[in-house]
């Protein structure tokens, strides 16, 4: 992988509003903070390399760098830098701190780079993600709490021999998932139905400061069909009925649940060992009145189910996504509020190894996130991969599949559970009995 060029992208100047008396601040909440240690989001998208009608490659790489710029105006803080200022004022002998977002315009760091020996196929036919893949990633290794100096969002076009991987990395801070893929979605639009190359705002050329990719566990990617989800939530149904009707288990928390059990027994663990499975839970529609859809920030709650290997094992799938369901659904408004009131008294931050790792499987992303959609003016993404950041033993990855109705699974775990999980028959097959 070859960089080509860095250039920072901002958004188009207001020469009414240069003066930095003007900036506007956006004061972190609670859910925000909560990822200054931790690594940013990394997503990518994966596509057959079909030009923009009457462009070159070069022109192409504008049209982006200028529909980016255009998009950028309607998303302010992507543009900027956190800011964490040291106050006087002392409560318990701790010295305060806060962290802002300053809406600056400093801009967004963009990377055209080359990998002309990798195809498409290359990427999408192993069942491991190749390791080339988080090179395709901008910022890697970097912090949240870094932005301080550092984009706070970086995109880098990678030119393939027969395709274009674009990589995003956000920083968690400014943005949760659905915020992320909002953006995504924003700019693929604009994209799309701005095919003509106008007059390029000025970019400035940036040195590129990118860090080593991280060596991370093998990371697999599986794919449930439409119908084998089906199966699976029938049979969920199936073992549930007696438990309580008005309960609707959701096709997402069968097939989690299913993950989790073949996890557990590809372990095998000693029956009494304790096994958590730990799950964002978006509280946007949960809150009263509920948060607009398209809030930007982070709006979301960790929450956990405990088990034991044996339980796990014996109670069936059934039962087990009944588990995840009452957890899911315990997340009221009134939890989520008594949840960020105590935050306010005794702030906790997150840490990778507290939500992953030992018997613990953590999940992020959603296949309700619209990943296929993205059409930047040269067709739909034929894949989407993860970058290295907040890589751990235990995290699993979850988006829509290509084909209608599936999902697609990429699990980080050893390479003997991921080989075990490979060979399992009723992991991806389930057994119609």
């Amino acid at each position: 992988m070859k960089v080509i060029s860095t250039t920072t992208v901002q958004a188009p100047i207001d020469n009414n509003n240069l003066n930095s008396s003007n900036y506007h601040k956006i004061n972190l909440t609670p859910w925000d903070l909560r990822f200054l240690p931790l690594e940013t989001i990394q997503k990518g998208l994966l596509f057959h390399q079909q030009p923009i009608p009457s462009t070159s490659n070069q022109n192409q790489i504008n049209h982006l760098k200028q529909t980016l710029s255009t998009t950028l105006s309607y998303f302010p803080p992507l543009t900027g830098r956190l800011i964490i200022t040291q106050h006087n004022v002392t409560t318990n002998n701790n010295n305060n701190t806060s962290c802002s977002i300053l809406c600056n315009n400093l801009g967004a760091l963009f990377v055209h780079a080359k990998a002309e020996n990798t195809t498409v196929s290359n990427i999408l036919e192993p069942n491991y993600v190749p390791s080339i893949v988080h090179s395709f990633f901008p910022l890697n290794g970097v912090k949240n709490h870094e932005a301080t100096s550092q984009p706070i969002l970086a995109v880098q076009v990678t030119e393939l021999a027969n395709g274009i991987f674009i990589g995003f990395t956000v920083n968690h801070v400014v943005s949760d998932g659905k915020s992320f893929w909002h953006f995504v979605n924003t700019w693929s639009q604009i994209s799309k139905n701005s095919h003509e190359v106008t007059k390029l705002p000025s970019f400035k050329q940036t040195e590129a400061k990118s860090r080593k990719p991280p060596q991370n566990l093998p990371e697999r990617i599986f794919h449930f069909t439409k119908e084998k989800i089906a199966e699976l939530k029938s049979k969920a149904t199936e073992e549930t009925k007696t438990e309580n009707v008005q309960i609707k288990i959701s096709s997402l928390q069968v097939l989690l649940s299913h993950v989790w059990r073949c996890v557990v027994r590809s372990k095998k663990l000693d029956p009494q060992e304790d096994f958590c499975y730990i799950l964002s839970i978006g509280v946007r529609p949960r809150m009263i009145p509920p948060l607009e859809e398209d809030y930007f920030g982070n709006a979301s709650m960790i929450g956990g189910v405990t088990m034991k290997a044996g339980e796990i094992l014996e109670c069936g799938i059934g039962k087990v996504a009944l588990e995840l369901n009452k957890m899911i659904m315990s997340h009221s408004d009134e939890k989520i509020r008594d949840y960020y009131e105590c935050w306010l008294r005794m702030p906790k931050i997150f840490g990778i190894d507290v939500l992953t790792g030992g018997n613990t499987l953590g999940t992020s992303s959603s296949p309700r996130f619209d990943v296929y959609g993205n059409d930047f003016g040269w067709g739909k993404p034929v894949g989407v991969r993860c970058g290295g950041a907040n890589k751990n033993n235990g995290k699993i990855t979850v988006f829509a599949g290509v084909e209608e109705g599936s999902i697609d699974v990429e699990v980080c775990l050893s390479y003997e559970i991921l080989e075990a999980l490979g060979n399992d028959a009723e992991f991806l097959v389930p057994s119609s009995k």
